[in-house]
């Protein structure tokens, strides 16, 4: 019953594949979390998701490290996914329910952060579709300014002076409303 623990050599998978699972696993719940940002949508957020990866697993060879990281460049695939899906849809969606705060210990606490929670919700709403994606590539997706930059396209200057000034009317507008 001696079985060799080892598989052959041949049977290993190969190295692009080992580093795009390793991509795969470290990107995954932010991806979803940016995505379901931009679609409003948790269903429709797990398959774009889904079909970003399949995209960039399919492209993997096309990767260049000269251009920007690996997270960028799939961040940039995900936003195209999702741009899509948005497009098919001819709209864009609108979040069904606000999510439930579990972590809420008294109905005071849950009153005060379901009020936080819209003014936010009302906040991100009434700015600009790009400002709005440089939010949710910040604080959903946990992207620096330079991963940001290379994900829309501008410069890392230009991706921090812009979210400055989202974040900025962001804060404004929930200091009024709460």
């Amino acid at each position: 019953m001696n079985q060799a623990l080892v598989a052959d050599a041949a049977q290993a998978p190969p190295a692009a594949d080992l580093a795009f699972e390793a991509l795969y696993r470290s990107s995954r719940d932010d991806v979803y979390a940016y995505v379901a940002s931009l679609l409003r949508d948790r269903v429709a957020a797990e398959e774009v998701t889904a079909a970003a990866f399949e995209r960039a697993y399919r492209k993997r060879s096309r990767f260049d490290p000269e251009r920007g990281e690996q997270r960028a460049w799939l961040f940039g695939i995900a936003r195209n996914a999702a741009l899509d899906e948005l497009r098919r849809r001819g709209r864009h969606s609108q979040l069904a329910a606000e999510p439930e705060d579990l972590a809420a210990a008294t109905v005071e606490e849950s009153a005060a952060a379901n009020e936080r929670r819209l003014a936010v919700f009302a906040a991100l709403t009434a700015l600009e579709p790009r400002e709005r994606e440089l939010i949710a590539l910040k604080f959903f997706a946990g992207l620096g300014n330079a991963e940001i930059a290379a994900v829309v396209g501008i410069s890392e200057s230009n991706a921090g002076t812009r979210l400055h000034r989202a974040v900025t009317k962001l804060r404004e507008a929930c200091d009024g409303a709460i």
